[in-house]
């Protein structure tokens, strides 16, 4: 979640998402666990809400209705946040929350399965997503309008989409992660010793293979590519997320499980500040980012800028020069303290009222 406002910060601060220059690379690069972590453990954490409601069919009510309002969320507040705008003629986007609603609704379907047939589902469309890129041609070509509409929130396949929706994440494979999350999460209950060694094996494995698999697909340079062989080797395609960005994100993740449980001090209880109320912070952390980038731009050029912000996630820094990387991570750790204060404020507020049922959904 911290590192997900590094990234943030990065659009409104108009530097690229990546390059052949290192620090710039790795500012967007470390920021790419962000979305598969979402993903996969919102996928645990399904199962383990269904261990504790012991309910199928409210598990299954609860992953519906909440994925129906985070996709109410992203077309509404969290577009407006990015924006400040009302202008859905003009842009409208289709992103991360949109994607974690609409798997969230797949799930209350999915849940209905037993773990393991869950988990073996999302691999496969994980390892085997470009079989959806297919799809379409088996479609007859009359259809391919109509049916573009819908396929391309299911995986980019060259069709026409909805006009006037960009279309950030697909679906697929990031339903698989979800799914990948359910299945993998009945390990998190085992005994402590054999859990730890089944999360680095399956950490480890998943990141050797992305070693050995990607060192050999990007060992050859491509003639316009600038990139040295490192920074290819990391520059995984996450839009749709490949299986190698997959393998490279969620490796480390599912290893450093153990440690993570262990984590003290003063760090660990701030990260569990923002852990307790992850929707407030996601839904907070846009609208902080955006003003403070506004101020900024005051001060620094002279004016708000407020039209480089029109279609953000996807900013245009043309007429005017982007940020120092300097002053982008200044704004980064001002505003993660201020998220922090608002976080602490609201946490309390939820802990005080535990039986407010509107209050688990945010």
């Amino acid at each position: 979640m911290v590192l997900m406002a590094i990234d943030h910060v990065r659009v409104y601060a108009g530097v690229p998402a990546g390059g052949p220059e290192p620090a710039i690379f790795f500012t967007r690069w470390v920021t790419h666990f962000c979305a598969p972590g979402f993903v996969f453990f919102t996928g645990v954490s399904a199962f383990l809400y269904g261990k504790k409601v012991n309910n199928k069919k409210d598990l299954s009510f609860f992953l519906f209705t909440r994925g129906l309002l985070l996709v109410f969320l992203e077309l509404t507040l969290i577009r407006f946040s990015w924006t400040f705008n009302f202008n859905y003629a003009q842009f409208t986007l289709a992103g991360v929350i949109w994607m974690l609603g609409w798997c969230m609704i797949i799930m209350a379907v999915l849940s209905r399965l037993k773990p393991m047939a869950v988990g073996i589902i999302g691999i496969l469309i994980i390892f085997g997503q470009q079989v959806f890129s297919k799809v379409p041609g088996i479609v007859p070509s009359s259809f391919h309008q109509v049916f573009g509409w819908f396929w391309e929130f299911v995986y980019p396949s060259g069709l026409e989409g909805v006009p006037g929706i960009t279309i950030l994440y697909v679906l697929v494979p990031w339903i698989g992660v979800m799914a990948a999350g359910y299945g993998f999460a009945p390990i998190l209950l085992l005994e402590e010793k054999r859990r730890n060694k089944i999360c680095w094996l399956l950490g480890i494995t998943a990141t050797l293979l992305f070693i050995i698999i990607g060192s050999i697909v990007s060992a050859e340079k491509q003639p316009d590519d600038e990139l040295p062989f490192l920074l290819r080797l990391l520059n995984q395609r996450k839009y749709p997320a490949s299986p190698l960005f997959l393998l490279m994100t969620l490796g480390p993740i599912i290893a450093l499980i153990p440690y993570a449980e262990k984590a003290n001090g003063w760090m660990a209880r701030v990260l569990m500040v923002f852990g307790a109320v992850p929707m407030f912070y996601y839904l907070l952390h846009i609208s902080v980012i955006h003003v403070s980038a506004l101020i900024v731009n005051l001060i620094v050029k002279g004016a708000p800028h407020s039209e480089l912000y029109n279609s953000a996630p996807y900013t245009w820094f043309e007429n005017t020069a982007p940020w120092s990387l300097g002053l982008l991570y200044l704004v980064f750790i001002f505003d993660v303290v201020l998220l922090f204060i608002f976080c602490v404020t609201y946490s309390g507020f939820k802990q005080s009222r535990p039986k407010t049922r509107w209050l688990k959904y945010l």
